[in-house]
């Protein structure tokens, strides 16, 4: 062997040896790097267990000082009780059953008491928030706002699940199904969707030109032109499972979406509690959801179950609250003043009354398609017939205030320089004779071309409110020669005859926000909408305006001196009788612990009840 081919040899051995070491050290370092990820894997596993145990057993995690999921920023986790106690029951009550459990079709106040305990939205404001703070995730991580605020970018949580379910329609079941970016998107769509029966919704949401899917975590809003509340909105959305209400091939079809009356039985949402039981005409129940994202964020509610109880009648529901079966309930102020003398409510008892300002405000409502209601003299001319004086102090018990327009008196945007219209029956009698009417005929009813001044005002017939209120004005109003009949009907009757605008006139009532939209009850575009808010069918061109200017305008103090332009044009036109802005008057047990009443009232997530002193829902 001659010396090149020895020194060949040896290089050769040697690269050899050296790619058998790396090997092995390559393969060493892969075996290490795998055992420390199953470790990480292992110890992450243990930790989520823990964490569960920790929420369990009442303990939240801490907060994260990494930044880890932990200590994530999430709405509103700062109020839940880190030592609360887990379980327990909290039941309370429906006026009145609901007709389905689909919001989407359904404008019914209780659905969406319902949807709220069972689906979040992607961001959420502080309990204690006017309205002027910042917006703190929930669904969403983050997010980002152009310049023009016409496109909002929004990064969901990882890990958000679906509550299980099993299709009435298939029999299909579905666990552990993630949400996504194309759930958002699947929710806008059907509510833009001209055959879905959501007229009332799709006014808010009818500027967003589209949602755009960036990846299964990441989607765009975007906007076909600026509105006020377009933050607000975008960051409000929830997501739509698509996989219950989209489960068959081919396009979806908005009918068969209306129609579907078996998976409109139901509720499949990503929220704190699920849907788990509606007995028809007795009780919805819900059970925590122990797959809820929010428990490793500090925010799941100690509360295991919650029911509502399908109870008319408001004495029927003190009744259940004195005899523990309700754990909490509004009361009516005749029942804040005159029944609660009780031991149960005395400072040893066991029921708390709670009392705050409402955002709410009645009114009676005026058909504008009835030709009685036509003339702005006419409906002002029954405005000075409401005697509000005394039906604030025999009715309400001075447990409410007058309102003159159409904002929460609890907000900026409503005008307190605007005083209701007094009682007057001769100033009434005065407007009645300027627009035509007088008894021609002597039978005390006032009469224009042959036809008499007479109409029927409906009203839900299990208010007790109503039916001491409106006999006080069906009396003034006979006295200025105007014949109002009253017709108390079962509520899922008076709302299809609401969104088909098949009445007269009718008493109801709205709660507003701090940041308010007229478009939906006001706006001329609406008028001819069935199911739409605008169920009086008001047109004006100048209220067309002045809402168009309100929803483009982002200065909080102009947007006010808009607001107070638009409730004086209302004032004026009065095509509401402005009622009252009802105080909130609640009971609640005093077993539950954490019991703070914030601007929009009690939350009921936060609740807890020691473990010993904790009750279940009756045969459940």
């Amino acid at each position: 062997m001659n010396k090149n081919t020895y020194l060949n040899v040896l290089v050769t051995v040697i690269l050899i040896a050296m790619a058998v070491i790396c090997f092995v050290f390559v393969s060493a370092l892969d075996q290490l790097r795998f055992a420390m990820e199953d470790m990480n894997r292992s110890m992450k596993n243990i930790e989520s267990r823990l964490a569960g145990l920790r929420a369990v057993s009442g303990n939240p995690p801490a907060a994260a000082e990494d930044g880890g999921s932990a200590g994530a920023d999430v709405a509103n986790r700062q109020y839940y009780d880190r030592n609360a106690d887990q379980g327990g029951r909290l039941i309370m009550a429906f006026g009145a059953d609901v007709g389905n459990m689909n919001m989407l079709i359904t404008n019914d106040a209780y659905v969406s008491e319902i949807w709220a305990k069972t689906m979040d939205s992607l961001a959420e404001r502080d309990y204690a928030d006017d309205g002027s703070g910042e917006l703190k995730p929930m669904l969403a991580e983050s997010w980002t706002i152009s310049p023009d605020k016409l496109k909002y970018r929004i990064r969901l949580r990882r890990g958000i699940l679906w509550h299980d379910f099993k299709d009435p329609v298939t029999g299909k079941e579905w666990k552990n199904r993630e949400v996504t970016a194309h759930d958002f998107k699947f929710y806008l769509d059907v509510v833009k969707n001209e055959d879905v029966d959501c007229a009332p919704l799709r006014g808010y949401l009818k500027d967003i030109d589209r949602i755009d899917i960036i990846n299964d975590y990441e989607f765009e809003v975007i906007w076909s032109k600026p509105y006020f509340l377009a933050e607000d909105i975008s960051l409000g959305l929830i997501p739509l499972p698509r996989h219950l209400y989209h489960a068959y091939g081919g396009p979806f079809d908005g009918r068969k979406f209306n129609d579907d009356h078996e998976r409109n039985r139901m509720i499949v949402g990503c929220g704190t509690y699920r849907f788990d039981k509606w007995e028809k005409g007795r009780r919805i129940v819900l059970r925590r959801f122990d797959n809820y994202y929010g428990r490793n964020l500090g925010i799941m509610p100690p509360i295991e179950t919650i029911a509502f109880d399908i109870i008319q009648h408001p004495n029927t529901r003190l009744q259940a609250l004195l005899s523990n079966e309700l754990d909490l309930d509004s009361l009516s102020a005749d029942q804040w003043v005159n029944r609660t003398g009780t031991a149960e409510f005395r400072k040893d008892g066991s029921l708390e009354k709670l009392q705050y300002p409402s955002s709410m405000y009645s009114y009676i409502g005026l058909n504008q398609r009835n030709e009685l209601f036509r003339d702005k003299r006419v409906r002002q001319a029954l405005s000075h017939l409401v005697n509000r004086e005394k039906i604030l102090k025999d009715v309400f018990f001075n447990l409410a205030e007058m309102v003159s327009g159409p904002f929460p008196k609890t907000s900026a945007s409503y005008d307190r320089s605007i005083k209701p219209y007094s009682f007057d029956i001769e100033k009434a009698k005065l407007l009645l004779a300027e627009a035509g009417w007088k008894d021609t005929d002597g039978d005390g009813i006032l009469d224009r071309d042959g036809k008499p001044f007479r109409f029927t005002l409906i009203y839900p017939n299990v208010s007790v409110s109503n039916q001491k209120m409106l006999p006080i004005i069906k009396e003034d109003m006979a006295k200025a020669g105007i014949q109002m009949d009253l017709l108390g009907i079962e509520w899922s009757v008076l709302v299809q005859r609401l969104e088909k605008k098949q009445f007269d006139a009718c008493t109801l009532a709205w709660t507003g926000t701090l940041k308010p939209d007229p478009y939906q009850l006001w706006h001329s575009s609406l008028a001819k909408v069935n199911a739409s808010s605008n169920h009086i069918a008001f047109e004006n061109p100048k209220a067309d305006e002045l809402i168009e200017k309100i929803r483009l305008c982002f200065d909080p103090a102009e947007r006010n001196r808009l607001y107070h332009e638009f409730h004086r044009l209302i004032h004026d036109e009065e095509p509401y009788l402005f009622l009252f802005a009802p105080h909130s008057l609640v009971a609640v047990n005093k077993r539950y612990h954490n019991r703070r009443v914030f601007r929009d009232g009690l939350k009921t997530n936060i609740l807890w009840v020691e473990r010993d002193r904790q009750l279940q829902v009756p045969g459940y």
